[in-house]
């Protein structure tokens, strides 16, 4: 049994664009020009983002962060990913994405991976992005508190 989490990537140009915009896959595997598929360890956080478009234009513009699942724990279900995660942040809508694209910016030019923030400021920013609020600034300081919690709980 695979303990893994899949995503699978679909790029179609100006129709359909599947994406991680953070995250550290285990292994990556090419099926074809346009498709591929990654694989993340359970406890590891991504963000996964979704775009696509017709004729007349977007039609679906969404971001996912998550926490990959380990087998047992209950998880959400999110299309192109398998079996699902744990959601820390889930929004739709460019603006709210773009938002969040600029949530995970700031996180990185702390010199911080957005991989490795607290999972809590993601559900943070998902509560107050969801209500039209502007959630606090990820900062050093927090980092830093929430790596001091991890070594105790461990």
């Amino acid at each position: 049994m695979n303990d893994l989490t899949t995503v699978e990537l679909l790029w179609l140009d100006k129709r359909i664009e599947n994406r991680i915009r953070f995250g550290r896959p285990t292994s990556e595997m090419i099926i074809d020009h346009h498709r591929r598929v990654l694989s993340f360890a359970p406890g590891s956080i991504f963000a996964f983002v979704r775009w696509s478009a017709n004729d007349f234009g977007t039609v679906l513009s969404r971001i996912d962060i998550l926490r990959a699942c380990a087998p047992g724990q209950r998880y959400s279900t999110v299309p192109w990913i398998s079996p699902g995660g744990e959601s820390l942040l889930r929004l739709s809508g460019w603006p709210k994405v773009e938002r969040v694209l600029q949530l995970i910016d700031a996180v990185e030019a702390l010199g911080i991976d957005p991989a490795d923030a607290a999972p809590d400021y993601w559900h943070h920013a998902h509560n107050r992005l969801s209500v039209n609020e502007t959630p606090r600034s990820y900062t050093r300081a927090r980092h830093q508190a929430w790596l001091r919690r991890q070594r105790v709980t461990l």
